[in-house]
Formats: structure tokens, sequence, C-alpha cells
């Protein structure tokens, strides 16, 4: 019989501690890592491919070029984090920008026109909202059938003519500059900090996750779901009023084809940016770089004289890229939890 000492059986119960992670290991399992490093090598890719590609002018090309769809970017993150998608965007900026424009065309002043442009947007965005929550519509239908309303009611109303001739005070915030500086770069800025401290640090941005997670568990736990789905829809149309009111601004005028495909560049950012579709996960520091890199695979693609068709192409594939490792990981996740 072997008698162990107490000393013995604290020596053999103690297992060392494994080693803390390297850098490097945390650095390759944040879930952010491969969209910055994709971001790094086109970047660098377009280097080599462009003289012009490193210039701060071009730069600030880049950014004032992604402003529209970083704006509407933001809100269309709320949305998919909720399990929803919002289709309309495109319509809704061109529909909120003519109307507005045509208002103050007809006489009213420019920052009413501002006002009434984000109220028409914000209602497109609260009909999705009130259609998904409260009439348990699916979001693709609903925002798909907005979408066709929306441009079709643009066409009629200008007749296939743009709007010309508006005044600095419904340009000047897609036209003006602070020192070298454009505005929209500062707004989408605010606008993506403004994001980011909702979804983290409110309570709407907690809901939003807990409803896209597992919509009944949150009910059950007290969350007003439905209430919850439609500030998502609400937000999310009144940020593409300001996309639009951006874009009426860099063009100089609302013109009714304005925002067409916007919707697939918009998700293409949220989902490439690691938001998933499937509702739950996502941030705006990942839509804010899905947004830079869609940026600077345009910019670097039109300084190469690559035809927009392969433009077009080149983003419906990293659309599938990304939903293609969103899907992993879900049955990946499930495999673990199993």
């Amino acid at each position: 019989m072997v008698i162990t000492t107490s000393t013995e059986k604290t020596a053999e119960t103690r297992r060392p501690d494994p080693p803390p992670p390297s850098v490097l290991r945390r650095l390759a399992g944040h879930p952010r890592t491969p969209i910055i490093v994709a971001l790094v090598l086109a970047c660098v890719a377009m280097a080599f491919l462009s003289d012009s590609f490193l210039s701060s002018r071009n730069f600030t090309n880049i950014l004032t070029q992604s402003t529209v769809v970083g704006i509407a970017a933001v809100g269309a993150t709320l949305v998919i984090i909720t399990g929803g998608i919002d289709l309309s965007v495109g319509s809704n900026v061109a529909l909120s920008g003519m109307i507005a424009s045509q208002l103050v065309n007809g006489g009213l002043a420019g920052f009413l026109g501002v006002v009434a442009c984000l109220v028409i947007a914000a209602a497109i965005g609260a009909f999705n909202g009130i259609s998904v929550a409260w009439l348990r519509l699916a979001p693709f239908i609903v925002t798909l059938a907005v979408l066709g309303m929306g441009r079709g009611l643009t066409l009629q109303l200008s007749q296939g003519q743009s709007v010309y001739g508006l005044p600095s005070g419904l340009t000047w915030l897609g036209g003006a500059t602070i020192g070298a500086v454009p505005v929209p770069v500062f707004l989408l800025a605010a606008m993506f900090l403004v994001g980011h401290l909702v979804l983290s640090r409110t309570t709407l941005g907690h809901q939003i996750y807990a409803v896209g997670g597992n919509r009944q568990a949150a009910r059950l736990s007290g969350i007003p779901d439905k209430r919850v789905l439609f500030h998502a829809y609400l937000i999310a149309g009144a940020c593409a009023g300001l996309a639009a009111l951006v874009l009426v601004g860099r063009l100089g005028a609302a013109t009714p084809t304005a925002g067409t495909g916007l919707e697939l560049q918009v998700i293409a950012a949220v989902v490439i940016g690691g938001t998933s579709l499937f509702g739950g996960k996502g941030s705006m520091v990942g839509t804010l770089i899905g947004v830079l890199l869609i940026g600077v695979i345009n910019n670097g693609l039109t300084l190469l004289n690559v035809s927009p068709f392969w433009v077009q192409f080149i983003q419906g594939a990293l659309i599938l890229v990304a939903v293609l490792l969103d899907a992993f990981n879900q049955r990946r996740l499930s495999v673990t939890d199993a």
C-alpha cells in the first residue's frame, strides 16, 4: 500500500498552466485579421500596379468615394445583425434625394430640403420596419418590393430627368471641404463612431445583438423584439437619406438612376467586414474595413482602366467568398457547441 502525503497530492493535482498564446497566435485567431490582411494586400498590389495609387490625393479620393457606401453601411450593419436585410437602400437614396431636390427647386429653403430628405428616407425605413416586425413579412421580400416601388416612383416623379442648379444649402454636406478634407470624410468618420457607440454602449445595441442571436429567447427575456427591429430599419432608412444628401452634393444634381446597385456594395461591405447574415454577430469596425477594402478595389481597378463589368463581377465574387466563410464559421461553431 502506497501512502501519499498531502504535499504529493497537491503536486499531482496541480498541473502547470499552459503558456499564454503568443502575440502572433492571438492576431491569427482574431476574427478581423483576414479582412485587414486582405486590405493591406490590396493596397500593396495596387501600389505596384499603379504609380498614382499611393498619392495623398488618391487616398482622399478613396475616402470620398467610399462615403455613400459607408454611411449606408452603418445602418445596414444594424439590420443585418438582427438577422434581416435591406435591399431598398439604392432606391431609397434615389427617391429621397430626388424629392428633396424637387422641393428645393420649387422654392423650399435648402436646410429644409435636408430635413425633408432625411424624413422621407426614415419613413421608408419605418415602413420596412413595420412590415418586418409587426406584419412578420420576410425582410428580403419587403425590401425587394420597396426597391422596385421606390425606383419606379423616382422615375415617374423625375420623368427620367435630372435636377440641376441646386443651392449650396442642399449640396454642402456632399460638396464642401473643411481645409483640404472633404466634409463627407468627416461625416463618414462621425457616423461610424456613433454607430460603434450605439452597438457597444447602448441598450439598443445590446438588444440588437440579442434579437439577432435568438429572437424568441430575446422576447422571453423581456426584450421588445418588434420595437428593436423597427428601430434598426428606421435608422437604416435615415442613413440612406444622409447618403443621398452626400451623393446629391458630390454630383451637384439629383439623378433618377442614383444609387443603382448600391445595395450590393453595401451588403458586400457589411458581410466582408465580418457581420453574419445569420444575425447576432458583427461590428462597425469590421464594416469600416469592408468599406475601405471595396473602395480600394474600385479605385485601383479604375486606375488600371478595368471594365466596370469586371468591377461588378469582382464585387459579386467578394460577396460569395464572404458568405461561404460565414457559412463555414457557423457550421464550425455548431459542431463545437454539439
